[in-house]
């Protein structure tokens, strides 16, 4: 089963708190860096740097963050070279994140997402795969040239 990290500020720690319970019941193994209820919060760009380390040195194989909006902690775990990041607003962009832009980290923000939706996102996200069920072949290997490309951006700009 797979390993997943997962993480939150101040302002996302409910819901991660639901999605990490939902995922242990289901077996997976989950790393929880906090926010934790009575606990101090940490700040968005903490979260998303320690989850972008951990999915970027492969130490996990997936990430979840939350915040807010989940916009704060994807762009920080953006910057971490081999992390594609993706906020997800409803079960076909949590989906397609992975089909079509096999991200490795989801971000949901609380005051956004429902519990229940969320847990339902995540599940079509880690049960999806990267270029199935598109129907055309010819898609797939459009959209994998799509990623070698964006690598090849990656690779100039993260030295």
């Amino acid at each position: 089963m797979e390993k997943i990290m997962i993480g939150a500020d101040g302002k996302g720690y409910q819901l991660k708190d639901s999605i990490g319970d939902n995922l242990k019941a289901k077996g997976y193994d989950v790393i929880d860096i906090g926010t934790f209820q009575n606990g101090n919060p940490i700040d968005y760009y903490i979260v998303g740097k320690m989850i972008g380390k951990a999915v970027s040195k492969k130490e996990v194989d997936y990430g979840i963050v939350f915040c807010m909006t989940g916009m704060g902690v994807s762009i920080v775990a953006n910057k971490f070279k081999g992390v594609y990041a993706g906020v997800v607003e409803s079960t076909f962009t949590a989906e397609r994140c992975k089909v079509i832009n096999n991200c490795n980290v989801l971000a949901m923000g609380q005051s956004v997402v429902t519990p229940d939706m969320a847990k339902v996102m995540v599940d079509l996200w880690l049960g999806g795969k990267f270029g199935e069920g598109l129907g055309v072949d010819k898609l797939k290997d459009y959209l994998v040239g799509c990623l070698a490309e964006i690598d090849k951006i990656e690779e100039e700009n993260f030295k």
